[in-house]
């Protein structure tokens, strides 16, 4: 799933030079995934927070090449 999300992140990044909706989409996944998380604590709440802490440490890496 997470490498989904990069994917798709990254097809977003390519085709909008300015960044302004790849910005948006990602700020939306992360309400919908907190809204999830907020709905069922402790059957996704986990599996989002692990998710989350891929997804930014895949950015860090990618942002300092």
């Amino acid at each position: 799933m997470v490498q989904q999300i990069t994917t798709r992140l990254r097809q977003l990044a390519r085709h909008n030079k300015d960044g302004q909706d790849l910005i948006e989409y990602a700020l939306m996944a992360a309400f919908i995934a907190v809204a999830i998380a907020a709905t069922f604590p402790t059957t996704i709440g986990p599996n989002i927070s692990t998710i989350f802490v891929k997804v930014g440490s895949t950015l860090t890496q990618s942002s300092g090449s």
